[in-house]
């Protein structure tokens, strides 16, 4: 399923998105590990553009057209040079193909949760182990679920409508009110959400709506790294944050993986 497509996907940058040290862990990785690189889940460019401007060659694939579209308006305005650098593909993580191999293959700010079934997340994995080169690095992170969170979550305090944030638009200059609403499905591991877009004249009227469902599935800290070693991968390292400390409950899972 195609997620931030429209209007989402111009109000994705607005977002607070960001997880703190992530850009500059990327940014050192590539240049550690060198060229070609490949981002999976690329979105706006918010990671790969930096990548590229460190000197690194990199490939972006992401699902959505319209947020490709959006890294393409970004790339016209780079210099020639890191222009060159940077490649993009419309296309699916679970069953992409590329003749070459890389040598840093990353799903970052998440982006694997978006695969919601074991059979879904063993073709990503499995695809990502005949793109990788022989001495390549695969780096994917996830939030590690706080159960006692999604145990206070359950029921109506979890599924009513909440406030996430206030946006303004990057084009009208209006405000954008974001509301959501989360359901936990605990049997499939799943979290279901609504994400409900408003945008408001200043005079109070709502002049556009939008309603985004986004579904995630979480995966447990063994879980993981059983699929990864079921999948053909060696566990390197396994962060609990950007700052490369050591894996703890409720953090990131951070996970640095090469060939097994």
């Amino acid at each position: 399923m195609e997620l931030y497509g429209g209007w989402s996907a111009l109000l994705y940058d607005s977002h607070p998105f960001r997880v703190q040290g992530e850009e500059e862990f990327y940014i050192q990785e590539a240049q550690q590990l060198g060229s070609p690189i490949l981002e999976l889940g690329s979105g706006t460019g918010r990671l790969l553009i930096p990548v590229a401007k460190s000197g690194s060659e990199i490939h972006g694939l992401d699902l959505s057209e319209d947020m490709l579209n959006i890294t393409r308006g970004k790339i016209e305005k780079l210099d020639d040079a890191t222009q060159k650098r940077i490649h993009l593909t419309q296309g699916d993580m679970r069953d992409f193909k590329f003749e070459q191999r890389f040598k840093l293959i990353t799903i970052p700010f998440r982006a694997f949760l978006h695969i919601l079934t074991v059979e879904d997340q063993k073709k990503t994995l499995q695809n990502i182990l005949e793109h990788l080169a022989e001495d390549g690095k695969l780096i994917l992170d996830a939030f590690d679920p706080k159960l006692e969170l999604i145990n206070s979550n359950l029921g109506y305090q979890s599924s009513r409508l909440k406030q996430m944030t206030e946006l303004v638009h990057p084009v009208s200059g209006n405000q954008v009110f974001v509301w959501y609403s989360t359901t936990y499905n605990l049997e499939d591991q799943l979290i279901n959400e609504i994400w409900i877009y408003e945008e408001i004249e200043d005079d109070g009227n709502v002049i556009r709506r939008q309603y985004v469902p986004l579904k995630v599935r979480f995966v447990y800290r063994y879980e993981m790294q059983h699929l990864l070693d079921l999948c053909g991968f060696k566990i390197d390292s396994l962060y609990g944050n950007y700052n490369r400390e050591d894996y703890f409950h409720g953090g990131e899972q951070i996970w640095v993986c090469s060939r097994a």
